[in-house]
């Protein structure tokens, strides 16, 4: 049984518009903001809008069951929390090896805090401290982004292999 959820985008349905992007720096941005203070907030959104001339989609973590990031830190500092895979951040030590690791290329690297050169991972983790989850599914306008829970991807692969066998 699968113990991850992860949000996947439709690329027929992204308009490259990247409101995700900006779903997930607000609803990561510990202090509530005016208008003025915005402008400070660096940007670093956990999930990446590649474009091409033809098509447009958010790539972004895929909460791996076997985890090949968490797999790869040598400070254990990814691990298994609720139904993502999240990143601590105070004991992350900023060697790449997850980097490396990410099948798909979604964890990066940034500064923690303001005047610091430590540099640590950072990831999708499912807006796992906002009350009501995913911002950038919550805020995208097309509706291209949604989230895959275990059981539904259970449901879908189990569909997958009966109709396999019926057209045997």
């Amino acid at each position: 049984m699968l113990d991850t959820a992860f949000v996947i985008g439709d690329p027929d349905l992204c308009i490259g518009c990247r409101t995700c992007e900006l779903a997930c720096v607000l609803a990561h941005t510990k202090k509530q903001l005016g208008t003025e203070e915005i402008k400070s907030v660096p940007f670093l959104p956990r999930l990446s809008v590649v474009k091409t001339e033809d098509i447009s989609v958010p790539i972004q973590c895929r909460q791996c069951e076997d985890a090949p990031c968490a797999e790869a830190c040598p400070e254990k500092a990814i691990v298994h929390r609720g139904q993502a895979i999240y990143v601590l951040a105070e004991k992350c030590v900023g060697c790449k090896n997850c980097l490396m690791a990410c099948p798909i290329g979604a964890v990066y690297l940034t500064r923690e805090g303001e005047g610091t050169c430590q540099k640590t991972a950072y990831k999708c983790d499912l807006c796992a401290e906002v009350a009501d989850g995913p911002q950038c599914v919550k805020k995208c306008p097309t509706k291209a982004l949604s989230v895959l829970l275990p059981e539904t991807i259970e449901a879908s692969i189990k569909d997958k292999r009966t109709n396999a066998v019926r057209n045997a």
